[in-house]
């Protein structure tokens, strides 16, 4: 496993350089990943868009900045997405900004699902590829400590109703995910995150 990452890192991105190859891409009518087409495109224009909006209104709390802060040891927080992936479109730029307000402990890194199958691999959810996901490695020791994803609890319980009670994905449920996540502002990301990073720290995990 320790290759396999190893290697996931060597060919992972900064937040900035994510968010340049995605629209670089973008510009040359392309979506990453291995499946090129009209849909996954337009996925991609509008995370862009979800993505700058963002980066200018999520704020991170004062508690969730001090206990990042206050962590004994160094992270890499090596997240697996895609451009088209709108759950990753709403989790990333909170993960960069925490990361950022972490006073380097956690570092933030991103790998592409499709070019990283091996690492997905080992990380799928119910059997299937669902992005992001979050692997928390502890940078001194080169190890993975935990992961998370591909979204946060109550955006899991309202999918998982949804599927329940009407059946497969369609538009009623992308646009009432996309509510939640509004409606959230980013807290149930930082919170969960920093109770796994807490779990770490106490040896609870």
């Amino acid at each position: 496993m320790k290759s396999i990452v190893a290697k996931a890192l060597f060919n992972s991105h900064s937040y900035t350089e994510y968010r340049k190859l995605v629209t670089d891409l973008l510009l040359e009518g392309k979506s990453t990943g291995n499946e090129q087409s009209e849909s996954l495109t337009n996925y991609s224009k509008l995370n862009e868009t979800r993505m700058n909006r963002l980066e200018k209104t999520i704020t991170i709390s004062e508690t969730v900045i001090s206990k990042l802060q206050n962590l004994d040891n160094h992270y890499i927080w090596l997240v697996i997405s895609e451009g088209w992936c709108g759950d990753a479109a709403q989790i990333l730029p909170i993960l960069n900004k925490m990361a950022l307000a972490s006073d380097k402990k956690v570092d933030l890194r991103i790998v592409l699902r499709d070019e990283n199958e091996e690492l997905m691999s080992h990380y799928l959810t119910n059997g299937g590829r669902a992005i992001p996901k979050v692997i928390v490695i502890c940078k001194e020791a080169g190890i993975v400590r935990a992961d998370w994803g591909p979204r946060p609890k109550g955006a899991t319980e309202l999918m998982e109703k949804h599927k329940r009670e009407i059946g497969p994905i369609d538009e009623k449920i992308k646009t009432d995910l996309q509510l939640w996540y509004l409606a959230d502002k980013g807290i149930s990301v930082q919170e969960e995150l920093v109770e796994i990073m807490e779990n770490i720290q106490y040896n609870r995990l």
